[in-house]
């Protein structure tokens, strides 16, 4: 099969297109012939080796797919064969999704929705799981309450606030000026310009925020909190020293790594299907063009979410 295999690390250009085994499904697996590919920030930093999660290369980057069941392993029941299918398989072990198959365990994937087609499919996985888990189970967040998430336009943001609105939230985000018009249209009730007005003195009140940016933003995000609000983060999610300072200001802390999970996944199918989630896709390229892809996500100025197809 084709693939972009990266035989060393370094800048987008280590993304070429090669030749590879198509890989063999074991017992509880399914090969899928891949339709679209979610880029995500995280491979990103894996390719330039400051994250090197698979080792040495060379490897096959990725995880979002979304494709139609090539075969089943015999005693697989989720799925037939000709079945669409989308995912996250194997995070955070290597999927190898920049490629035209992928094999992984039936239960990392779910049935795509009918509404979207296999790009806006591909645009959610990673991203969307991330804000469910973060929102849904973690948070547990409903009616009358109040979220606030930053980076609303980026691939996590824009889903999370479909997915708080959807659960009777009222939301509240951060993006640039030229994203705001966007954001209300998915539901934001609040958009705060974060490069006019520090958000801090902007915001009050809130029960619960996600942190999706880094650096000082969880910090000063408990400015932004009711007494006992919590405070979610996917990018400090192991800094004990934040969650100390956290909880010793009152409040509560949780940090969230992503997992593969088709109950997840079929949650947001149906909210897709309901018309209460549309996946932005920023652009759609080749899968040859992966490296323009990279520069994309590492420009710091997408939309929603660039999609690979093969």
């Amino acid at each position: 099969m084709r693939a972009i295999v990266q035989q060393a690390f370094g800048g987008p250009g280590v993304l070429t297109m090669g030749e590879a085994e198509r890989p063999t499904p074991l017992p509880t697996e399914i090969l899928v012939r891949v339709k679209a590919i979610g880029v995500n920030p995280v491979e990103a930093i894996i390719r330039s080796g400051a994250f090197p999660l698979h080792g040495q290369p060379p490897f096959i980057l990725g995880w979002d797919v979304s494709g139609v069941v090539e075969h089943v392993v015999p005693g697989t029941s989720r799925f037939k064969e000709g079945d669409e299918v989308f995912g996250m398989p194997l995070f955070p072990r290597a999927a190898g999704a920049y490629a035209e198959y992928v094999a992984a365990p039936s239960r990392h994937f779910a049935r795509k929705p009918a509404a979207l087609s296999h790009a806006q499919a591909a645009a959610i996985p990673l991203a969307g799981l991330t804000a469910w888990q973060s929102l849904v189970e973690v948070a547990q967040v409903g009616p009358g309450q109040r979220v606030l998430i930053h980076a609303g336009g980026g691939g996590v943001g824009h889903l999370a606030i479909q997915i708080a609105k959807a659960h009777g939230a009222y939301v509240i985000t951060t993006a640039s000026a030229p994203k705001h018009d966007f954001l209300r249209g998915l539901g934001a009730d609040e958009v705060i310009d974060y490069r006019a007005v520090d958000f801090e003195d902007a915001v009050s009140g809130v029960d619960t925020v996600l942190e999706l940016i880094g650096g000082d933003y969880a910090d000063r995000s408990l400015r932004t909190l009711r007494p006992g609000g919590l405070l979610v983060t996917a990018i400090a999610r192991s800094d004990t020293a934040l969650a100390a300072r956290t909880r010793e200001a009152g409040f509560r802390f949780a940090g969230v790594s992503v997992e593969p999970d088709y109950v997840g996944l079929e949650a947001m199918a149906a909210l897709a299907d309901k018309g209460l989630l549309h996946p932005h896709v920023h652009k759609t390229l080749p899968l040859t063009e992966a490296p323009k892809a990279h520069e994309l996500i590492e420009s710091g100025h997408v939309t929603g979410k660039v999609i690979l197809e093969p």
